[in-house]
């Protein structure tokens, strides 16, 4: 099909390496080993393994692909954001812990 617009590949259920690829005007194997080498910020690169094959899935965010061909994304953006998300993410675990502690003190006081 060629090139996408902004909103074609916000309206994708799921965009392939070959939909990034036409989008972005590189090869399909460009995305593909950009992502899996964490030098192409536009999602996530999983490796499946099993004893009979070794292949990959790829999940490609629209607003990252959208913001990496128009120059507003960069690994280092990418970076900070995951890092804060993990940051937030084990504060939340954390509270959870401390919560998950209150209440079973509270439940052992009712008894």
């Amino acid at each position: 099909m060629g090139k996408y617009t902004d909103e074609e590949i916000r309206s994708f259920s799921k965009i392939t390496c070959k939909i990034a690829a036409d989008y972005l005007g590189i090869s399909p194997t460009a995305v593909s080993l950009g992502m899996r080498n964490d030098l192409l910020p536009i999602g996530f690169a999983i490796r499946n393994e099993d004893r009979y094959t070794d292949s990959w899935s790829y999940q490609i965010i629209d607003e990252r692909l959208i913001a990496y061909k128009h120059g507003k994304i960069t690994n280092v953006q990418v970076e900070n954001i995951e890092k804060n998300l993990n940051t937030i993410i084990s504060q939340f675990e954390e509270m959870k812990k401390d919560l998950l502690f209150i209440l079973s003190e509270s439940a052992e006081q009712g008894t």
